[in-house]
């Protein structure tokens, strides 16, 4: 019985220390990730900007009626988790700032996609500027998943479908 004390207190010690961690990291974060590609910036921008079914972890999608006239679409992924977004900047093929637009998720921010053309190629930063409000989820966000891991999913997924 008393080495099952010592369990549950030292599990329970170190779930308090991950919080304690968590509420001592910044709530924000910034992450960068860039791509040369070998196709024209308006290809790659009708994927970023369009419906995300070409992307793999993407089991549902719906477009929902504008918001201040920026587009507006909702998200579930393999997970089952439902986003939903708002573009709120577009500026075909160049630029896209899109947003988390659901206010009751433990985390939110923007992504901004930045596509410069050289030639027939072009080029694709995308730049997370993340929130991550729950101490538990910024420290796993932060030691464990990686602030970059969904961008670079995002972006394996995008050169997959170009076949660059």
């Amino acid at each position: 019985m008393k080495w099952l004390l010592i369990v549950i207190l030292s599990i329970a010690g170190i779930l308090i220390l991950i919080v304690l961690i968590g509420a001592l990291l910044p709530r924000k974060h910034t992450a960068s990730r860039k791509i040369s590609l070998h196709h024209p910036a308006q290809t790659v921008w009708n994927l970023v900007s369009g419906p995300p079914t070409w992307r793999p972890d993407i089991t549902h999608y719906q477009e929902l009626p504008p918001h201040e006239d920026h587009r507006m679409w909702r998200e579930t992924d393999k997970h089952n988790q439902t986003i939903t977004y708002e573009a709120i900047e577009s500026t075909p093929p160049h630029r896209l700032v899109t947003k988390i637009a659901d206010p009751s998720l433990p985390f939110g921010g923007t992504w901004t996609y930045e596509i410069v053309p050289t030639g027939d190629s072009c080029t694709l930063t995308i730049t997370e500027n993340g929130e991550v409000y729950n101490p538990l989820f910024r420290f796993v966000s932060r030691f464990i998943i990686g602030h970059t891991a969904t961008l670079d999913g995002y972006l394996k997924a995008l050169n997959a479908k170009l076949g660059s």
